[in-house]
Order: C-alpha cells, then structure tokens, then sequence
C-alpha cells in the first residue's frame, strides 16, 4: 500500500508518501525507485533510529534508554522521531515513510501530530507482492527471483557476490511475520480507506510495470 498525499506550494508539489504492505511485498524496492524518481527522502524508523542515538539528540537518548532495557520504544516516542525527521529541510519537497506506521495507534499518533501543523495524509492504494527475494551477502543489494532475476544465477549484479535467502525471507519466518501483519498492520487498509480514496495495483507484475502504475498515480 502507497498512502499519498500531494499538495501543491510555491516551489511546486509536496509529496508525502508512506509504504505500507506485507512482508516482502516490494516496499523497500518500490520506495527507492519513488525516492529517486521525485528526489525525496526515503525514510526508515531504523535509519531514524540509528541517526538519533549516534548523534546524541534527547529524542535518541530516550529511545536508547527503552532499546537497553529490552522494550519496545513506545508509539508516542517513535511518532516524535518521525515527525522531527519530516521536518528537516531535505523533505521540504515531501517524503516517503517505510515501516512506519506499523499500527492503529501508531496511525492515529502521526494523525494527530500532522494535524497539529495543520497537516494530513490522504490515501492512495497499492498491493504489493509476497517474496522470493535474494540478497548479495557483500553488497545488500535485492533481487527477486521472479520479478527481478539477476542476469546470472546467485550472482549479484552489483558486486558479483553470492545471493542468498536471508532468514527473514525464509517460509517459516515469513509465515509469522505475515500473522503479525494481519493482526496489526492489515487494519490501517481499513483507517485509510475512511480517511480518503483506494487505488489498487496488481504487485505481482514486473518491478517495472509496478513501478510506472505508481507512477501513474502520483502523477
């Protein structure tokens, strides 16, 4: 799912974007072809994370005192990190949220802190894929076994690294992630839909096809 919301300022469009789907589903892929295409920041709460604790900031300091401890960061805490991070010049232009929100509360807490700027997110559908991705050990780099093959069997494009099936990509981890979803993510498809319109793509064609349908609705 691509829940969008564009509006137009001085400097032409503002695009905010935020990836939602299933594990596997191509989100990563499609939201750094998004990224690139519309020169706006692909944003993770793991990079946001990882961003806040190394340089030290209060927000940081209170998310690693949770990450010690064993205990998820709260919603309210993750929602202030993204939204500190959506206000940094780079997203002047718009943004696209990946993994986050993961929730109904974590929905209605980025709800309410937008609003409080007089902001929102309208909403724009798009079903992803399920897996058969491979990663290069060396490099990172994804490919997918269907829908984006590397040019030689297990070998990366990129590097020529080995391709593997990481553990997160596996049936079994891929099953329980996949209840987890359904349990707490698959709802927001619910949230959205009464917040604005639905638009669904068939995620199980070529990257590349999935990728112009996105673009063909964000215009």
């Amino acid at each position: 799912m691509v829940t969008k919301n564009k509006r137009e300022t001085k400097g032409g469009f503002v695009m905010k974007i935020i990836m939602l789907g299933a594990p596997g589903a191509g989100k990563g892929t499609q939201a750094k072809q998004i990224a690139q295409a519309y020169d706006i920041p692909h944003i993770s709460t793991g990079d946001i994370f990882r961003a806040n604790i190394k340089e030290g900031t209060e927000l940081g300091k209170k998310a690693q005192e949770y990450m010690d401890k064993g205990l998820l960061v709260p919603d309210e805490l993750v929602c202030d990190l993204v939204v500190d991070r959506i206000h940094k010049d780079d997203c002047e232009k718009g943004y696209i949220l990946d993994g986050f929100p993961r929730t109904i509360p974590q929905a209605n807490a980025l709800d309410e802190a937008l609003a409080k700027d007089g902001e929102k997110i309208e909403f724009e559908n798009i079903v992803n894929r399920m897996s058969g991705r491979r990663s290069c050990k060396d490099c990172g780099a994804i490919f997918h076994v269907q829908y984006n093959p590397p040019k030689k069997e297990n070998c990366c494009d990129v590097c020529g690294g080995e391709l593997i099936l990481r553990d997160d990509d596996k049936a079994e981890t891929v099953k329980k992630r996949l209840d987890v979803y359904h349990e707490q993510t698959a709802p927001l498809i619910a949230h959205y839909k009464e917040a604005g319109s639905l638009h669904e793509i068939d995620g199980t064609q070529d990257i590349k096809v999935v990728f112009e349908e996105i673009k063909s609705i964000l215009g």
